[in-house]
């Protein structure tokens, strides 16, 4: 980045750290902190939509419906985070290329599994393996941002259907006898309240996300785990910038990071709660009885 950057061996002191600070895979080191991010900022409100969706079905008078709401809650959160995401990522990235086998390969005579191995044809690879690096990277994420939103959909439906509950059955009886109908009561009173009870648990819910981030580094995208990782250890006199084992100093950056967005978060979420809270003295009676 700076012209003096051209021969780092003769280089010392604060010079040598600007140079070694700026150079390209410290550039993707500082844009791994986006990618965590970014991820967050979809994952949240789509787990949200999963959740939300789990909940009405797990509260429906439809068996079925029901059946698919309850079994989504209890199976998801039953499995350990780490397990479903390592099978969830292998069963959706085969199954779309099963798919498409049949979809884009002209040869059929020999079937996808063979000797216990999966071979799809290379037409049917997803992204096709001409594909830039980057479709890769962003395949990749879009397989990490569904399967993160379909576990943290599950508790985030389990904490939705406790908030409906705790609405005070009495407010939903007194709509009823205005002659508001299921879906107006629904929209209009239960909803509304339900925030107010579902906010405790969908905050600790967003600091486990937040915490769990790292897992971006076991699916295989370049998080800030991977560049700490890598750019920590130590590089021998073979590197640009050789130096001994720095990870320490690079985890106590994440460890600052993660700080930081923490407490941010808190006093964000405290806001939302205080304003959520206006105008709903009978909510927050409810909540401190």
């Amino acid at each position: 980045m700076f012209s003096f950057c051209a021969d780092p061996k003769s280089l010392e002191g604060l010079q040598w750290l600007s140079c070694y600070l700026t150079t390209g895979t410290h550039m993707s080191f500082y844009g791994s902190f986006l990618t965590v991010l970014v991820l967050l900022a979809v994952t949240a409100p789509v787990a949200l939509a999963f959740g939300f969706g789990g909940a009405v079905a797990g509260r429906s008078h439809v068996a079925p419906l029901r059946w698919i709401g309850k079994t989504y809650m209890a199976m998801v959160r039953g499995i350990p985070d780490i397990v479903f995401f390592l099978f969830f990522i292998v069963a959706l990235d085969q199954g779309l290329e099963y798919l498409f086998h049949f979809v884009r390969c002209e040869d059929l005579s020999q079937p996808v599994r063979q000797a216990g191995e999966f071979r799809a044809c290379p037409a049917a690879k997803i992204p096709p393996g001409s594909a830039p690096p980057a479709i890769h990277q962003i395949y990749n994420f879009a397989l990490a941002v569904f399967t993160f939103a379909i576990v943290f959909g599950a508790f985030a439906a389990n904490v939705l259907s406790g908030a409906m509950q705790a609405v005070p059955r009495a407010q939903l009886e007194t709509a009823e006898s205005f002659g508001m109908t299921p879906r107006q009561i629904n929209r209009r009173i239960l909803i509304p309240q339900m925030w107010v009870y579902a906010l405790p648990g969908l905050s600790n819910l967003w600091m486990v996300l937040i915490k769990a981030t790292p897992l971006l580094f076991i699916l295989g995208i370049e998080d800030v785990v991977y560049w700490a990782q890598q750019l920590g250890a130590m590089k021998t006199q073979t590197f640009s910038y050789p130096h001994p084992d720095w990870r320490l100093w690079y985890f106590l950056g994440l460890l600052v990071f993660y700080l930081l967005l923490t407490k941010v978060s808190e006093v964000v979420l405290d806001r939302i709660m205080t304003r959520l809270r206006r105008g709903l003295p009978m909510a927050e009676n409810g909540a401190t009885a």
